[in-house]
């Protein structure tokens, strides 16, 4: 039977504390008590609790790697982020250490393997605000968040503009005439999520157009909760004539939806997606989207942080990463049929 190691989530009930609070103590951050550092330190020892073995004995000094840090590996627009911050390090003769956190718990291990035993000069947090993870990324370590952080100023950031982008999509639809617009959302706690939304408003006011509630669903992301958001919109008889998706595989899972219903995409529903990804342009019909240049910005990230690494006294702009629509076939004119 394979021996179970002690997590900082162990280490965090045993003390009575946060596990924010732990990493604080094992990063040596100095907004802790005397005793409630002693109190971690101690349960650290009573658990032996030890992150990574190797990690100690890596020397201190600069290592040329960086990391980059996601919810998940597998999902196309992160992986093609980390994508190009490999291309941008290589260049400048840095290494790109890629790693998944899906939780705030294996996040705050993967912090004190890397930054608390200095396995890496510096690191990429992409999605950083889902479950409150920046909190354990220690002050003054050379970090860039890839999205938007504009409240904060010690941080550099590189993003889409979102609300823009959600904007341009839905304008599109209205600029071809359609009304009622059903808008398939994200992951309700996703930053993203909740720009591209305000964008979908925003056109819709200024269109005049009241808002509807009833013309928002909410997905996951995937092509299944497109295809099921569309079947409960067409099984409740809701009125829409056009689909914006918050990205490409929902888009694709709304189309099939229409199609097992027995319509047509774009002659009795015009769908428009948001990503531009590779499947997008061969897909029947061909896709209408925003597209994003996701290489870019993780480019841009990695060059952003190298400046940081080597350059400590420069200072970082943070800045938005313009999107543009492709206009394919799975959009056309509104026609009234009713």
């Amino acid at each position: 039977m394979k021996e179970s190691h002690p997590t900082i989530r162990d280490v965090a009930r045993l003390a009575g504390v946060s596990h924010q609070t732990v990493s604080r103590v094992i990063n040596n951050i100095e907004n802790v008590k005397p005793e409630t550092r002693k109190k971690v330190e101690s349960a650290i020892k009573r658990l032996d609790y030890r992150p990574s073995a190797i990690a100690r004995s890596m020397a201190r000094g600069k290592t040329r790697t960086l990391a980059c840090i996601a919810p998940n590996l597998t999902d196309y627009t992160f992986a093609s982020i980390i994508e190009g911050a490999e291309q941008e390090a290589r260049n400048k003769g840095y290494f790109i250490l890629s790693s998944s956190a899906a939780d705030a718990d294996s996040f705050a291990d993967l912090i004190i393997e890397l930054v608390g035993y200095r396995r890496i000069d510096g690191l990429i947090v992409i999605n950083p605000y889902v479950d409150n993870r920046y909190e354990y990324i220690p002050d003054n370590f050379p970090t860039i968040f890839v999205g938007d952080d504009s409240n904060n100023k010690d941080i550099g950031w590189v993003a889409l503009d979102d609300e823009a982008a959600g904007k341009l999509a839905v304008q599109h639809l209205l600029d071809l005439g359609h009304r009622e617009i059903l808008c398939i959302k994200g992951i309700e706690t996703d930053a993203c999520t909740q720009d591209r939304t305000k964008g979908y408003c925003k056109a819709l006011e200024e269109a005049q157009i009241q808002f509807e509630e009833r013309l928002i669903m909410t997905g996951d992301w995937t092509a299944t909760s497109g295809y099921h958001d569309i079947k409960k919109a067409l099984e409740e008889k809701i009125p829409f004539s056009a689909v914006f998706a918050q990205n490409d595989r929902m888009a694709i899972g709304a189309i099939r939806a229409i199609r097992d219903s027995g319509y047509q995409v774009p002659d009795d529903y015009s769908v428009i997606g948001f990503d531009d990804m590779p499947l997008a342009s061969y897909f029947d019909p061909p896709l209408t989207t925003i597209h994003q240049d996701i290489n870019r910005i993780g480019q841009e990230a990695a060059l952003m942080l190298i400046t940081k690494v080597d350059q400590p006294e420069q200072k970082i702009i943070s800045h938005r990463v313009p999107v543009h629509l492709i206009k394919r076939k799975s959009t056309a004119p509104f026609i009234d049929r009713r």
